[in-house]
């Protein structure tokens, strides 16, 4: 609409000026000789003006051209189509100049052609600058939104400007802040510092009590000598905890109230919750997931002032709150760090002293087991070997008798020397047992034997009552089942003084006999038709009773801490239960054992014949001692007295003995070259180079299975026999070494070789 109106205007004022000279206006009166300006002065001065102006012209497209080409200008076309108008109107007056005078026809038609195109260069720019104009509205708008954003730009850069002087007050007060880690100091160092920076009339810190139902005021820039408390469901303080942000509080709620100071009147109040974390709030790593305990900062600005809270003030209280309550939760770690810190130390030292009782304890234990093993064991197995050794004569009936008890009475004592010795050592309370097949009736017989003189050497009568019906050949611990025998009996012997008579019954449990007895319920399983239940009952009557009665066998089990607290009977009772039996005693008025009961459950076998060794009977035993005659054995034992018996043991089945004190005497015996040793018994236990080291060694250089290597040693370890087996050790004989028990491994590794061949 408005390209049209313009065009219009233009056409218009053209049109009349073209119709100016028929308007009946009165022409120029150029000819007046009275006039002041005459023809020539006017000729001459329009010619100087058209010269003048046509250089004007001609300068100024000189100077839109270097503009143009100094600078990126929009609508360049728009500037070189203004260049163009301006050259042909400065050619039109400089061709309109030589006109004045004399001129010719070509000048003329020159001027008319420029003219014409000047003409037509001026109705095309204004036609131009009728289509320029919205863009250039365009421009200007464009220049408003520039300004514009310029005007937001620079907000921002203050926004950023007043952010980063809050940063630098947040940075001036977290390090006044974290300059401690008591967290006594942090909250009053937050409240001063923040009083500082904000201009604050008062603040505070409110902290929950131990319940969790009041909040209390803890701590205060101004501070007073009463403590205030307000409910924890008030609902400025619901509302603080359940936002993450600062809130405006009215000065008449109870913690603007509280916080106030000693003016009681509260200006414009902000609060804000800060978390307080412990150690006890992390597991794994993680916070758990429990309810966080709170604390709040009220802030309160100085009355009668006309201010109020900024965004950058909130903002600043927002960081520093965070940080505070970064920093309490770090103080509150370092100290429970410390506290754990101070009780590890502390267990530590307990620690340590615990290691120096152990290697006391170890060292204590070391010197028993070297007393134990110098001055008993190795003393016991020699005995035990001598005795041995003696049993194989040919013995009167009386002798053998003796011999025997002896000889049984020293198992007993080796045992209690190893369980000693081994219970020291694994420190499980546990006792290796030997179930093997016995005979039932030649172990009572012993036991009753050596009760017998034992009561006799304590001034007691001794009676014996064993059921004519009891197995002979069962399965079981023969050693142990006699040791708790003889410990009944002897326990019985050293708490009564006043004389009787021991009486010794076995009897085997059948049908409904002793279900009534608490004790027995207890302990009895589920019998089967392979098994025996085995009842021993050793009892003292006093001497005015009858005779084999048994009221004082009998009776209800008593445990009490004078009677079974003794050590002896508790390591007594630990051996049969690993045997799935029951022990228990009846005591006396006094308090000591009166009688004592053991049940034991064994295992039946087809009854064997066995023949006892009688004077002349030695055919069968002359036979099995043929393959031992003349073997050649390296014995190899450090102890003197323990070698010389088992050399004897060998010489006596007929071997020819090469013995030895080391190991490295055996290896230089054996040689790589080879020697006429057929069997090697080896002691394990020896120092510098011990038993396996020096089987090892022998297995290397020998190829095969010769000589035959047999294992010496008191150790009960179950892992043992692996052990030898891969070092190349053919068999094991338990110390201490017996006639019987030497001779018979021999022919067993021997038989075993000869197959092999």
């Amino acid at each position: 609409m408005l390209k049209a109106v313009a065009s219009g205007l233009l056409i218009t004022s053209v049109l009349i000026c073209v119709s100016a000279n028929d308007n009946g206006f009165p022409r120029c009166n150029c000819d007046d000789e009275a006039s002041l300006w005459t023809i020539e002065s006017i000729l001459e001065c329009q010619r100087v003006g058209d010269f003048l102006i046509a250089v004007a012209y001609f300068s100024i497209p000189i100077e839109l051209l270097y503009f143009i080409s100094c600078s990126n200008v929009p609508f360049k076309w728009v500037l070189i189509q203004f260049i163009a108008f301006i050259v042909l109107c400065g050619l039109t007056h400089l061709l309109n100049g030589w006109t004045y005078g004399p001129h010719t026809f070509q000048l003329m038609v020159a001027l008319t052609v420029s003219k014409i195109l000047t003409a037509l260069v001026s109705c095309a720019t204004a036609i131009t600058l009728i289509t320029l104009i919205p863009l250039l509205l365009k421009v200007k708008v464009r220049e408003f939104m520039l300004k514009k954003k310029t005007w937001d730009l620079g907000r921002e850069v203050d926004n950023i400007m007043r952010q980063r002087e809050a940063a630098v007050h947040v940075r001036m007060l977290t390090q006044e802040i974290r300059k401690s880690l008591d967290r006594h100091t942090i909250l009053y160092t937050t409240l001063v510092e923040l009083s500082k920076t904000l201009s604050l009339q008062n603040c505070a810190v409110w902290m929950p009590n131990v319940d969790k139902t009041e909040m209390n005021l803890t701590h205060e820039l101004n501070g007073r000598n009463f403590n205030l408390s307000i409910p924890i469901n008030d609902p400025d303080v619901v509302r603080i905890k359940g936002s993450d942000r600062v809130n405006i509080l009215s000065p008449d709620s109870a913690l603007a109230v509280g916080s106030s100071g000693a003016s009681g009147e509260a200006g414009p109040v902000a609060a804000i919750r800060m978390p307080m974390l412990r150690v006890c709030n992390f597991k794994g790593g993680t916070p758990e997931l429990r309810q966080t305990c709170y604390a709040i900062l009220v802030l309160i600005l100085p009355t009668g002032e006309p201010r109020s809270w900024s965004n950058q003030e909130l903002e600043i209280i927002k960081v520093v709150a965070d940080q505070v309550a970064v920093a309490l939760s770090h103080a509150a770690i370092l100290e429970e760090s410390q506290l754990m810190r101070e009780k590890l130390e502390e267990q530590n030292r307990a620690l340590q002293q615990a290691k120096r009782n152990a290697l006391m304890a170890s060292q204590a234990r070391n010197a028993f087991q070297k007393v134990m093993s110098d001055g008993m064991r190795r003393p016991m197995h020699s005995i035990l070997g001598l005795l041995s050794m003696i049993q194989d004569d040919n013995l009167k009936y009386e002798q053998k008798l003796i011999v025997d008890a002896m000889l049984r009475t020293s198992n007993v004592l080796s045992n209690l020397i190893n369980d000693a010795m081994d219970n020291s050592t694994k420190d499980d309370g546990r006792f290796p047992l030997e179930i093997r097949s016995f005979g039932l009736h030649s172990m009572l017989k012993e036991a009753a034997c050596l009760s017998k003189c034992m009561c006799v050497y304590g001034g007691f009568g001794f009676m014996v009552e064993v059921e004519k019906s009891l197995p002979d050949n069962v399965m079981g611990d023969e050693r142990r089942v006699f040791q708790v025998i003889l410990h009944m009996v002897g326990n019985l012997l050293q708490h009564n003084h006043g004389g009787g008579i021991l009486v010794f019954r076995v009897f085997a449990e059948t049908g409904s006999q002793g279900r009534s007895d608490k004790g027995w319920t207890t302990w009895r399983p589920s019998s089967s038709s392979g098994d025996v239940n085995i009842r021993f009952e050793i009892g003292i009557n006093s001497s005015d009773s009858e005779v084999g009665s048994s009221s004082g066998l009998g009776g209800r089990k008593y445990n009490s801490d004078r009677v079974g607290g003794r050590l002896s009977f508790n390591i007594c009772k630990r051996v049969v239960q690993l045997m799935q039996g029951n022990i228990w005693l009846v005591p006396c008025a006094h308090g000591y054992p009166q009688s004592m009961t053991l049940l034991l459950r064994f295992q039946l076998r087809p009854s064997i014949t066995i023949a006892i060794s009688e004077p002349g009977e030695g055919s069968e035993r002359s036979d099995s001692n043929s393959m031992l005659r003349s073997l050649q054995v390296l014995l190899v034992d450090n102890d003197d007295v323990n070698r010389a018996v088992t050399q004897k043991l060998l010489q006596k089945l007929g071997c020819v003995v090469t013995p030895v004190t080391s190991g490295f005497e055996c290896l230089t015996v054996i040689g790589p070259a080879g020697s006429s040793i057929q069997v090697i018994l080896l002691d394990l236990h020896m120092p510098d180079l011990d038993g396996f080291e020096v089987a090892t060694r022998i297995r290397k250089f020998r190829s095969g299975n010769r000589p035959m290597i047999v294992a010496l040693t008191a150790s009960a370890e179950e892992d043992l026999w692996d052990r030898c087996m891969q070092v190349g050790i053919n068999g094991v004989i338990r110390k201490p070494v017996l006639l019987q028990g030497i001779a018979s491994e021999l022919r067993r590794i021997l038989m075993q070789g000869n197959n092999v061949l």
